[in-house]
């Protein structure tokens, strides 16, 4: 049998495949053949020479990198704090309103169960502005709803200054609900900063007109656009499987 038909069954064994002679035959002829013994070991070593090499010498750049990158921000926990503590205010209000020590909130149309309802609203944003200072990944959720209430608020009591049907002390009772709010969406700003995701080079390897460049000293950050389009595709690699 010729050593061309061997050498063929090798280079299948090479690339894992099923060669045209059994495993056994092939060993044996290799014990017996110099010549295809040679080429083998040759075939070997020439296709670990394509599949492993030595690592090119490259420069230690880890404290450049480290130097040239820009520090998270601070977290600014004179913010938290003044949130918390407005968050107390409105509790204490709530709780004033309960046990009929609040004057302003009381008396008039403001008795029964619509003063307790009022009263219970407070406690809970009280409640509310105490856990978006604990949590500040809670702020996101409640800033729509007390967005709105102090607009609808703003209006209403604005009206009722015009027409008289409003003590001022209530009006000033207010100001706290207005500064909660200031507080709460600093907060959330604050939060949204400090968890920034990084460059996200999957995402702008496909699009680079999505991608902007901030040189920071001799560094140059590639940072995704920060708007994504709603028809834009993701990356293969983050696709759900079927």
């Amino acid at each position: 049998m010729s050593c061309e038909i061997f050498r063929e069954a090798l280079s299948a064994r090479l690339d894992g495949e099923t060669g045209p002679l059994p495993g056994e035959q092939v060993d044996e002829h290799l014990v017996t053949c110099v010549s295809c013994r040679s080429w083998y070991d040759r075939s070997v070593a020439l296709r670990r020479s394509f599949l492993v090499r030595s690592a090119p010498a490259v420069p230690d750049l880890t404290d450049r990198i480290l130097a040239d990158t820009p520090a998270p921000p601070r977290e600014k926990w004179g913010l938290r704090v003044a949130l918390g503590l407005v968050g107390l205010v409105q509790c204490g209000l709530a709780f004033a309103q309960l046990l009929g020590m609040d004057n302003a909130h009381g008396g008039g149309f403001m008795t029964g169960h619509l003063l307790n309802e009022s009263a219970a609203w407070n406690l809970a944003v009280g409640v509310g502005l105490l856990w978006a200072a604990l949590r500040t990944r809670a702020a996101a959720g409640q800033l729509p709803m007390i967005t709105g209430f102090v607009i609808v608020l703003a209006v209403l009591t604005t009206s009722d200054l015009i027409g008289d049907r409003v003590t001022a002390g209530r009006v000033l009772s207010h100001v706290f609900l207005v500064a909660g709010l200031a507080l709460l969406y600093a907060v959330h700003r604050q939060h949204r900063l400090r968890h920034q995701p990084g460059p996200d080079l999957a995402d702008t390897a496909d699009d680079p007109a999505d991608t902007t460049i901030t040189t920071r000293g001799t560094l140059a950050l590639a940072r995704p656009h920060p708007k994504r389009g709603r028809d834009s595709q993701r990356p293969t690699g983050r696709h759900h499987a079927a």
